[in-house]
């Protein structure tokens, strides 16, 4: 079973990565729209999916907002250039400016 990311397809940026990525993609990645997911007694409900990035491993964790962006771009060629975002004094830094952006999104696009 390949990892999920579950992405806000009514989003245009989203989309527009959520494009590029799949082209790029090693094949071990499956993305879904969450608007066109069925309910699930699995996943988290869906405005929690819309307010941020979600990915669910092969083995099962839930990772989110850009712990779920890195690690679908590990299923690229491009995904050393994204390791970064983890390093121990980028991290926070770049949690909070995706937290950011993302609430800011959701509230933009759902108000």
């Amino acid at each position: 079973m390949p990892d999920t990311l579950y992405y806000d397809g009514q989003c245009p940026l989203c989309s527009k990565e959520m494009d590029k990525l799949g082209t790029l993609c090693d094949g071990g990645l499956e993305l879904r729209d969450i608007h066109q997911l069925p309910a699930s007694d699995t996943l988290p409900d869906r405005e929690t999916l819309l307010r941020t990035l979600h990915l669910r491993t092969a083995d099962g964790r839930l990772l989110t907002g850009i712990d779920a962006n890195v690690a679908a771009w590990q299923h690229t060629r491009l995904g050393p250039l994204w390791a970064w975002l983890r390093w121990p004094l980028i991290r926070p830094c770049a949690d909070f400016f995706y937290n950011l952006w993302a609430q800011r999104r959701y509230r933009r696009l759902y108000p």
